[in-house]
């Protein structure tokens, strides 16, 4: 039964102040009576939860509370700790932006006690209470709770007089509900100390799974009702207020009205609709309960969402507006009363409108949080699992999106103006100085963008950032590329050195993996952990190639290299952006940039620098394998032009651009319909970028000397390994600056889009073997590797990241389909198709023999000479091997081989070196047959394992080694004359 038959005398509290505002004959008095609010008042109590709530207070009002005794979703304390005064809600300096706090939970323990002092009491109170059955969890997130600590460790500061927090969105997954309750035996409070009790640890059996997932859903339905009850005061204004809009004194105009609350009443039913269907779930909890088909629904009705975030900085501003112009709404706005949850102590809390209105928007990461936590804790047969999977997938894509339209912006210092200078968004950028690359922590304030390096401090001491450079937004261009100078040559690093130090990650990425399965010492493995963050710190350092140049009106130019043109339009848009405001240029004094400078370590929103060896253990180590991903269209152009798109996934900690659609000509409604198979190492992104194709050829950027596009919109989602790892395809849509990018995807592990299976048919060319093919054309080379190699050098020699970039998959497919039917239009065909489909065509056929050119007898061989130290005993070896292949094998592997070599001599032009053509090669070329590779079994979680580093080396060998001849080959007689 519910526990709330009868309708709380509270659901009209608040009624007498608005109309009080509003006075006689506009809604106040008794001439126009506000009407009850909707029947059903959701219930405040459900069994299993605590009887006793605390008082329900605004955001920013309520304290940072000590380890584990934030409650989910009440404002509660361990018995033990004693209540303070609690900082004001509102500081009232100004209306509307003056002094005031808009995202409260963000306030990093505003109190120099909040955090901090009462946690040697609370540590008492947990050892007290050891004997207890420990029923929570320690977590980094509080779902109720409207106040979250980035500084785990850091000691809380108070911030400046009259500070501003503006709304951020954070995506990071919690690890657990945190939850704290009073026993109903005793005052005493409830250790949350995760030992013996429901912690990751001790999650063995079903049935503490469960119960874990009743104290998520517990937790989150507590905050539920918070939410609703918040939905519910937003609302209680609402009708008045359009009553007084048709008297001949209106306090706020109909359209004024309809743009404040646009969507909340929408925003309401849905969550009330939620709420009643799931208390009565967890209230009658058991091993039966399903309730992902709720979130599910939930997650489905986003999109009224999506048009409240869409309108929620004119809401703002509206309401803002109409405060300062009428008194009346002023005081309606700033003294909105919330009810509390039954048997609080504080039946109302007062919040203002302006911290109502950022709730929903603070809810949807909330329950991408709770989904987090449920899937943890469900089995992956429970039949919730898909359904929460999908609630999470469809979730993230919607924080994805929002996270574009509202900026994370913190309080720093004050500017030349007297204004608050808020950290718009900061980042690790390679900066060139002095002809070398330098790692620089970049951040971006509402007024100047400033350059900064961390300061190398003893143990213990505070670590501090020291400034490089900085410039006033007011001063700073980006030039255009016709009128950029060419700056001082960075020698970039060789490709193969950078695949070279990816093998040396990945080798080093299985030995930490070998070392913690056999539960080898500490140390040895904080050894290894050490020399990956090196290596990859090297990566990150020398991989960057894509121009980011910035110029001060003064003189002197900046330049950045980045390794994605997603991020540098990210840059350029947020800096474009702020510019549109009235910004003067101002010059800082040494104290103002120190203490501008000082700031920075503690607002910085990026942490650490993105290397993998800085992941916690437990988090996701992303995909390893093949994406397969069909870019349909896109929708929502203003004007026809010349679009295509591109693809980027992000490894080894940054993003690169992995594959690209043909340019659609003229036109509005692109229709690409292109697919394409993208190698996945650890990836855990996939960015979409559109672009209008730019053909002027004055619009050349002189530091890289490319053609500049320009981009029309950028969307990324998030890969996740349950939703995406599975055999159908996937579609879904990115929304990208009002345009709409269809794509559908699908994964596969390297293992199975690697796995060679002969053709049932004899009659065509894939998948059979090379002996029959060219006994059967009566040629010493397959005709489709003569043509497609032809084609190459005729014209695509040039390309840039031939054989590297992927081909349009369908054109794949009807070319094989060609050459395994001979058909006759073969040669037309080729000459019309795009050369990266070629290429990928020949890729294809050697990946698809039914076992590898240089054969699987000899495979063991190979990997044992390509292994020896000696050079001439190496030779020997390697040269013997060659030998030893069948004469068709051979001297198809001759051919490819003088053409690869012809591909990297146009290095310069096409980017293709003979390293990164041995990496496209080597494991087609090598990779056993199914039946072979048993003996030979490989970490599917890593690309580069051993046996893959050794596949290339011995393409690489004969790449780099003098041309061989196949008569000259047959003729020596000074090789090893044992059989292999």
């Amino acid at each position: 039964m519910c526990f709330c038959e009868a309708q709380p005398a509270c659901a009209l509290a608040g009624e007498s102040e608005v109309h009080a505002a509003l006075g006689p004959g506009r809604g106040g008095g008794t001439s126009t009576p506000l009407p009850r609010a909707q029947a059903g008042h959701p219930c405040t109590i459900r069994q299993g939860l605590s009887q006793e709530h605390g008082p329900v207070t605004p955001p920013s009002a309520q304290r940072q509370a000590p380890i584990g005794c934030r409650s989910g979703g009440r404002a509660r304390e361990v018995t033990s700790l004693a209540r303070r005064p609690r900082p004001p809600w509102h500081i009232k300096a100004g209306p509307w932006g003056q002094g005031r706090r808009a995202l409260p939970w963000l306030n990093l323990g505003r109190e120099r006690g909040g955090a901090m002092a009462g946690r040697g009491t609370a540590l008492a109170a947990l050892v007290a209470d050891a004997h207890r059955p420990l029923l929570f969890l320690l977590a980094d997130f509080s779902y109720g709770a409207d106040e979250y600590d980035a500084e785990g460790n850091e000691e809380p500061k108070a911030p400046p007089e009259g500070s501003e927090t503006m709304p951020y969105i954070d995506e990071s997954p919690t690890m657990s509900p945190q939850l704290s309750a009073r026993s109903q035996e005793s005052g005493d409070g409830v250790s949350p100390t995760p030992t013996d009790g429901l912690g990751t640890g001790g999650e063995q059996d079903a049935g503490k799974g469960l119960e874990m997932r009743k104290l998520v859903l517990s937790g989150f339905l507590a905050s539920e009702e918070i939410y609703i009850n918040q939905l519910e005061a937003l609302l209680l204004p609402m009708k008045p207020l359009k009553a007084t809009a048709t008297t001949s004194q209106p306090v706020l105009t109909i359209q004024q009205i309809e743009t404040i609350f646009y969507k909340i009443q929408d925003i309401y039913e849905i969550h009330k609709e939620f709420y009643d269907s799931l208390c009565p779930k967890v209230q009658h909890w058991d091993s039966s309960v399903t309730m992902g088909h709720l979130f599910q629904k939930l997650a489905s009705q986003l999109g009224v969402y999506k048009a409240f975030v869409d309108n929620y900085k004119i809401a703002l501003e509206t309401a803002e507006k109409c405060s300062q112009s009428n008194n009346q709404f002023h005081k309606i706005s700033e003294e909105l009363k919330v009810k509390g949850p039954k048997d609080s102590k504080e039946s109302h809390t007062s919040v203002t409108m302006e911290a109502l209105l950022y709730k929903p928007i603070d809810r949807v990461m909330r329950s991408t949080l709770v989904l987090h936590d449920l899937l943890k804790h469900t089995p992956a047969d429970h039949p919730d699992y898909p359904l929460l999977q999908d609630a999470l997938r469809i979730s993230q894509n919607f924080l994805s999106s929002i996270n574009e339209d509202i900026d994370p912006r913190r309080t720093a210092v004050t500017t030349p103006k007297g204004e608050a200078r808020q950290l718009v968004k900061d980042g690790f950028l390679v900066e060139v100085s002095e002809g070398s690359r330098k790692l620089r922590h970049v951040f971006l304030f509402t007024d100047v963008l400033l350059c900064a390096k961390l300061k190398k401090t003893g143990v213990g001491k505070h670590q501090q950032y020291d400034c490089k450079w900085y410039v006033p937004l007011a001063d700073l261009v980006f030039p255009a590329p016709e009128e950029t100078e060419p700056c001082a040559q960075v020698h970039p690093i060789p490709d193969h050195e950078l695949e070279d130090m990816k093998m040396k990650i990945s080798a080093i990425k299985s030995e930490v993996q070998k070392e913690k399965a056999s539960k080898g010492q500490s140390r040895a493995i904080e050894r290894l952990k050490k020399k990956m963050f090196e290596n990859e710190f090297w990566l990150l350092l020398n991989s960057p190639t894509i121009p980011f140049r910035i110029h001060n009106r003064n003189g002197k130019s900046y330049l950045f290299l980045l390794s994605s043109d997603y991020e540098r339009s990210e840059w350029r848009e947020a800096i474009q952006k702020l510019q549109k405001k009235d910004l003067q240029a101002f010059v800082l004094s040494s104290v103002e940039l120190q203490v501008l400078t000082g700031s920075c370590f503690k607002l910085r929103t990026v942490h650490n620098i993105p290397v993998t060896s800085n992941k916690d253990d437990d988090e996701s180590p992303g995909l390893y394998g093949f994406l397969h991903v069909i870019v349909h269209s896109a929708t929502g152009f203003k004007q026809s032009a010349n679009l295509y798109c591109t693809l980027e996934v992000d490894s080894f900690g940054y993003f690169v651009s992995k594959a690209k659609t043909r340019v659609f000509r003229d036109t509005a409604e692109p229709q690409w319909n292109e697919e394409f198979e993208i190698e996945l190492e650890g990836s855990q992104s996939l960015r979409i970028l559109c672009y209008e194709k730019c053909y002027d050829k004055t619009k050349v950027n002189k530091d890289n000397n490319e053609i500049v596009d320009k981009i029309m919109g950028k969307g990324q989602i998030q890969l996740d390994p349950q939703a995406v790892q599975t055999k159908n395809w996937h579609m879904d849509v990115i929304e990208m600056n009002g345009i709409k990018v269809e794509f559908s995807m699908k994964f596969s592990s390297r293992d199975m889009s690697l796995k060679r299976t002969p053709s049932k048919k004899q009659t065509g060319v894939f998948g059979v073997k090379i002996s029959v093919v060219t006994k059967r054309e009566r040629s010493k080379v397959p005709y489709i590797v003569r043509q497609c190699i032809e084609e190459v050098e005729k014209r695509g020699i040039e390309e840039v990241g031939i054989y590297r970039i992927s081909g349009v998959a369908t054109d794949i497919q009807a070319l094989k389909a060609v050459f395994d039917a001979n058909n006759k239009d073969i040669l037309v065909m080729l000459s019309d198709m795009d050369i990266n489909a070629i290429a990928g065509t020949l890729k294809l056929y050697f990946r698809e023999l039914p076992e590898p050119l240089l054969t699987d007898r000899l495979y063991p061989a190979f990997m044992e000479g390509i292994a020896l130290s000696d050079p001439a005993a190496k030779e020997n070896c390697m040269m013997h091997l060659l030998r030893s292949l069948p004469d068709p094998n051979l001297i198809t592997f001759l051919f490819l081989l003088e053409h690869l070599k012809r591909v990297a001599e146009k290095e310069p032009v096409n980017k293709m070196s003979l390293h990164n053509l041995a990496t496209v090669f080597g494991p087609t070329l090598l990779r056993p047959s199914e039946g072979e590779s048993k003996g030979h079994p490989t970490l599917a979680s890593d690309i580069w394992s051993h046996d893959v580093m050794a596949q290339v080396q011995v393409l690489l060998y004969y790449l780099q080694h003098p041309p061989i001849s196949f008569a000259e080959l047959k003729r020596n007689t000074l090789y090893f004359s044992t059989d292999v």
